[in-house]
């Protein structure tokens, strides 16, 4: 079957998978993006053909001609999600209809070919059946599945390809920062911005993401955990994280996290956290916050909390901001009860410790 919604998947085991005691050792402390499972999925695409040659496959490299339009136009996207092992030793997956949905999205602003909703949650089902023993067990490990797409034809004109690879690979993950969950201190980038209006900040394309490194370099040198951007236009309102949402918690209970208005990334873990505070009783609100905001309602008292949120870290809590003229505290040391609860919340339905009563969850 090709070029339709479904296709039929071609299993092609790995001969050399990764030992059982090899993989065991690997499991013990995976860290995050550095240790890789014995498969990978590939789907093909061209322009009059449409999907076709579904594939699990032994992971490897990827052969790629040097005029590859990825490598000179950019044309690429990508999702992050994870799975994880139940204390029932079953298998779920958080959400992958919405990372589904958002990959159209970023498709289709980056001109390349919408991948089926269907087929893409079904390429995930695939690798984590064949690769199942490398989900780790206990809190904060899961397995992390990271589906993108990249210009796979041979041109040099400027123009959308005509040809695409999708491919599926999978990265047993720790805790994402080193030593857990605990308060990071973020700084606030006087220079640089992440994405314009009419740009492509809701999309989730490598591009952002290397727009944001000399940023986040700025950041380390300054002592700090991750970067802040504020708006380009203005430089006033707080947009978001290197590669997460950011929320704002005041005195009254209230839960305040900038709008999306095309320039930030609209996160999944971002859109379950104002779903379930306000099951919660919290008041949310999508608005600007400007960063002169923060730091007057920092000092005042009246924020009380601030944490990043997003698929490979969940939830971080913000304690300390900096920026060239100075810094200052988030009460509580960005740690207090709301996002204490909500982190444990979202945690809990994720791994099947509490009702799921928004079908979040996927079983496989």
């Amino acid at each position: 079957m090709s070029g339709g919604d479904m296709l039929d998947f071609e299993i092609r085991p790995n001969p050399t998978p990764v030992s059982a005691v090899e993989r065991a050792a690997l499991l013990a402390a995976p860290g995050f993006g550095r240790v890789f499972t014995d498969h990978m999925v590939t789907i093909r695409y061209a322009e009059g053909k449409g999907w076709y040659d579904a594939r699990v496959e032994a992971r490897g490299p990827i052969p790629m001609d040097p005029a590859s339009a990825v490598l000179h136009y950019a044309q690429e996207i990508f999702e992050g999600l994870k799975a994880y092992r139940l204390a029932d030793g079953s298998i779920t997956m958080f959400r992958p209809e919405a990372n589904a949905a958002r990959f159209v999205d970023s498709a289709r602003r980056m001109a390349m070919p919408e991948l089926p909703p269907g087929l893409f949650v079904d390429s995930l089902r695939r690798l984590v059946d064949i690769d199942r023993d490398w989900i780790p067990e206990g809190d904060g490990a899961s397995l992390y599945l990271r589906p993108f797409m990249i210009a796979s034809e041979v041109f040099l004109g400027v123009r959308p390809s005509n040809e695409y690879l999708y491919v599926v690979i999978a990265s047993p993950a720790g805790s994402y920062f080193s030593g857990g969950v605990k308060p990071v201190t973020v700084w606030v980038s006087p220079d640089y911005t992440r994405a314009a209006p009419g740009g492509t900040g809701a999309a989730k394309c490598g591009g952002n993401y290397a727009a944001s490194l000399a940023a986040q370099a700025e950041a380390i040198e300054a002592g700090c955990d991750q970067v802040v951007f504020l708006d380009a236009v203005e430089r006033r309102y707080v947009d978001e994280l290197g590669g997460m949402n950011v929320f704002f918690v005041y005195d009254d209970g209230t839960l305040v996290t900038p709008p999306l208005t095309g320039t930030i990334l609209p996160g999944i873990t971002r859109d379950a956290l104002l779903t379930l505070a306000a099951e919660a009783g919290h008041r949310v609100e999508e608005r600007p916050v400007s960063f002169a905001d923060w730091q007057a309602d920092a000092a005042s008292g009246r924020l009380r909390e601030a944490f990043a949120c997003g698929t490979a870290a969940v939830i971080t809590p913000i304690g300390r901001v900096k920026y060239p003229d100075g810094e200052f505290a988030v009460a509580d040391g960005g740690q207090g009860p709301v996002t204490t609860a909500l982190q444990q919340r979202l945690v809990d339905i994720q791994r099947g410790r509490a009702a799921d009563e928004h079908g979040w969850v996927t079983r496989l």
